[in-house]
């Protein structure tokens, strides 16, 4: 495989507000791809920052009564924490509010310039007559002219994307006063967008684009390119523009432009890395580099029209691809605060991991720019049961085997359960293509392929019967089991940075790389003892986060007067029984076969031990009071019978997903429920 060079971007965060879930598609799909490509060897640098200047940062930074710089400083910092929390890892995070943003901004506009691409004329534009003074286009609000929605600013339209001027908008108000603005004259300057035209159909016309994105260019096209107001009045937060006192840079001249001035700031920094190499038209097409950008289809007419142009009148080079994706929706409908379903991403750390949220995006995110639902159902169920109980199930499985017969040292692999390099090559080109959801696909085909292999196989049988003879069966099925897990894994990296990283200290292998598929461990090799890589996810974290996030919660009802039944019980002797329940009732409790995978003392714990328990597809942790009757050692691979619909109950030495059925009047006797030899691992009990 030849050594590619490669510059990704993101398009950049605007520093007036936190970052939600729907910023957290872009981020996560880019960072995706870009160590996805890094894991691969090539040469790959991810770029991003904040887009901090126009009217929204300078409307807060004046509402918080701070300085606009003030505000850009703070969100940004707040921004790297919620994206490195992601584990979104640039290479290089910046500011468009910076001195090598401005060089660039000012060298391109007299690049543009001297090449007759911009033109000065005087405009109509809103005056607030109340507060004496232009209007930028963010400060005025109305009806789009396009499509009618109301309530839309004064440059783009957030329903249908259209651009606009604010004279263009019906019933438009002054947000500033909240007055009805005025038109007065004042001269702008104009870049010909219409110059470009073929070189931009051409450039479209080349693969550049997804074929949505495509077509919607074809329609802009055929409606004419419209020349394109690059300034705005004072006040402005943003750079003057040279010679044009009181005149500022539209804050989309500037913004993608931020691209280049993040890499300048990186190659100050990487002595060897040349600027030139990735932005100047010549020397890129000597070096052979590429350059991507990952944005979300809001923002495609900027990115795929002004910004290739700008590129072309200046003598820089052309984006290789920009990938658009779509907006995000929470439970089928528009994110909405008083449902709860606008969420930060800060909110979500604080509920769920967030690798679960990078790999269900992962499992949505395919090539087109289709929009994103984040179904809160649909995600617990497809972390529970692709991530817990199929990926991580495999390690829980097999490992404690390892360690308990074998000293946690691996024998050959009997047979590899696929070829890792054939699906190394497979995904490989589904990661390339952004085909993420996909390759999260044929990824959970092979671990459910490896789990139907393990209970074909059925070892803990082996191990029951004493048949643990060292590079024996049981240690070849577990070893290669283990192998199995590690391949996945290296499928995985690119979507769980993380667990990838704990998972090579479990095995105590160097880092994973992409060639490192179909290479098996060697036999021999030592692993560390098993430590749990995930847990489910419980309702009510879920339920927790939309509470935290619902910006208005109705009234709490109170408790109903009276004594409760657990009150009344503690003013007699005796041992209370429980309140009566109906046959329907006891047909709520969902018994399985469990089988005990590992069994161990709980330190600092008088009567628990700690049981990992095999359900035949699922591990389950199960804290068990029958230490006093039980030596861990003799417990695993016996059969239990296990309560597996038990709301799980946070303890202080961790979580108890279930109940093992035991019976005896305690102490010593006390007898753990175990069902007939044959009975299978999950077999439900009736």
């Amino acid at each position: 495989m030849s050594r590619r060079r490669i510059l990704a971007t993101n398009a950049l965060f605007y520093a007036n507000g936190p970052l939600h879930l729907g910023h957290m598609i872009e981020a996560i799909q880019s960072d995706v791809w870009t160590r996805f490509q890094k894991l691969c060897g090539h040469e790959c640098h991810y770029i991003g920052g904040e887009d901090a200047h126009g009217t929204p940062v300078m409307l807060r930074a004046r509402a918080e009564g701070v300085e606009a710089e003030e505000l850009i400083e703070r969100m940004g910092a707040s921004h790297r924490a919620d994206l490195e929390a992601f584990h979104v890892h640039f290479d290089n995070y910046y500011t468009t509010h910076s001195p090598e943003n401005r060089e660039y901004a000012e060298a391109i506009y007299r690049a543009l310039d001297a090449a007759g691409h911009i033109e000065r004329r005087s405009v109509k534009q809103a005056y607030d007559e109340e507060a004496g003074m232009f209007l930028p286009d963010r400060f005025v609000k109305g009806e789009c002219p396009n499509c009618g929605t109301p309530d839309q600013y004064g440059d783009a339209c957030e329903n249908c994307g259209a651009t606009y001027t604010p004279a263009d908008l019906g019933n438009a108000v002054s947000v500033v006063s909240g007055t009805r603005p005025v038109l007065r004259e004042s001269e702008h300057f104009f870049f010909r967008l219409s110059n470009f035209e073929a070189q931009l159909r051409e450039w479209v016309g080349g693969g550049h684009v997804q074929s949505a994105i495509a077509n919607k260019l074809k329609e802009w096209f055929e409606a004419g390119l419209r020349d394109w107001d690059i300034s705005r009045d004072e006040p402005y937060f943003g750079f003057e523009i040279p010679g044009a006192p009181g005149k500022y840079f539209y804050v989309w001249l500037d913004a993608p432009i931020g691209y280049m001035a993040s890499f300048r700031d990186y190659c100050n920094r990487n002595v060897g890395l040349e600027f030139d190499e990735f932005w100047d038209r010549e020397r890129a097409a000597e070096a052979g580099t590429e350059l991507n950008h990952f944005i979300g289809k809001d923002i495609a007419y900027f990115h795929t029209l002004f910004w290739p142009a700008m590129l072309m009148g200046s003598g820089h080079r052309t984006p290789d691809g920009v990938y658009a994706h779509g907006y995000l929706t929470m439970n089928g409908k528009k994110m909405s605060k008083s449902r709860g379903t606008f969420i930060t991403a800060r909110s979500w750390l604080e509920f769920l991991d967030a690798e679960y949220l990078r790999y269900y995006f992962a499992a949505k995110l395919g090539r087109g720019v289709e929009d994103i639902d984040l179904n809160l159902d649909d995600f617990l169920a497809r972390v529970n049961s692709d991530l817990v109980g199929k990926y991580v199930n495999i390690a829980s499985r097999s490992a404690g085997f390892l360690h308990k017969y074998f000293d946690s040292e691996l024998a050959a692999v009997e047979k590899p359960l696929f070829d890792g390099e054939a699906v190394g090559t497979e995904v490989a080109a589904l990661y390339e293509k952004r085909g993420f959801s996909a390759a999260m696909i044929r990824i959970m085909e092979l671990a459910d392929e490896i789990n139907a292999w393990w209970n074909d196989k059925s070892p803990w049988v082996l191990a029951r019967k004493g048949k643990t003879k060292s590079g024996g069966k049981l240690h070849r099925y577990c070893s290669t089991a283990v192998d199995a897990f590690r391949q996945l894994t290296i499928l995985l990296k690119p979507v769980l940075p993380e667990t990838a990283q704990r998972v090579e200290a479990f095995l105590d292998v160097e880092p994973f790389t992409w060639d490192d598929l179909g290479k098996p461990l060697p036999a021999g090799h030592r692993i560390n003892r098993y430590e749990h890589l995930m847990r489910r996810v419980e309702p009510e974290a879920v339920t927790g986060l939309l509470e935290a996030s619902r910006a208005t919660r109705p009234a709490q009802e109170s408790a109903p007067a009276g004594k409760s039944a657990a009150e009344s019980n503690k003013e007699t002797n005796m041992d209370p029984i429980a309140d009566e329940i109906t046959i329907d009732d006891f047909a709520k409790i969902d018994l399985r076969v469990a089988r005990i995978a590992v069994a161990e003392h709980v330190e600092g714990a008088d009567k628990l031990l700690r049981l990992e328990l095999d359900l035949g597809g699922e591990t389950r942790q199960v804290f068990a009071g029958i230490k006093a009757a039980y030596d861990p050692d003799t417990l695993v691979g016996k059969q239990v019978v296990m309560v597996a619909n038990l709301k799980p109950r946070k303890m202080r030495f961790g979580l108890s997903e279930g109940m093992v059925l035991a019976a005896g009047p305690g102490g010593k006797d006390i007898f753990v429920i175990a069902p007939d030899d044959g009975a299978e691992p999950g077999m439900k009990v009736k």
